[in-house]
């Protein structure tokens, strides 16, 4: 578990080094993730550990967003002034995510069928 999470915090590290450097306008994280991904299409397979510890990550995740939202609630006079961005963002983020969501889960699902119907 421990390797598993020292390679999560590296690549997240290496995505935020490369975003810093660029001066890219994108999430460093984010980046690490795609490097994450790029390293494991290329290895071919995922790692026990690696898995094992991705599980138990996404089982507590809730956990994770415990300092976000206390960060958000320390600028709740900001929040309750420009509740109108807010709350529009959040709806057209939802729907957005709701609609990509359905229409790959569509895609992947035609994509399965020819496979299904094959002898």
């Amino acid at each position: 578990m421990l390797y598993a999470l020292a390679a999560l915090f590296t690549f997240q590290l290496v995505g935020e080094a490369i975003v810093q450097f660029f001066q890219l306008p994108f999430p460093g994280a984010l980046l690490g993730a795609l490097l994450l991904l790029i390293g494991l299409l290329i290895y071919g397979r995922l790692p026990q550990a690696l898995e094992q510890t991705s599980q138990m990550l996404l089982q507590n995740m809730m956990l994770l967003f415990i300092p976000t939202i206390a960060g958000v609630m320390l600028h709740f006079d900001r929040i309750a002034n420009e509740w109108k961005p807010f709350l529009v963002a959040g709806i057209a983020g939802a729907a957005i995510t709701f609609l990509v969501t359905a229409f790959t889960f569509k895609w992947m699902l035609a994509r399965e069928k020819p496979q299904q119907e094959a002898p």
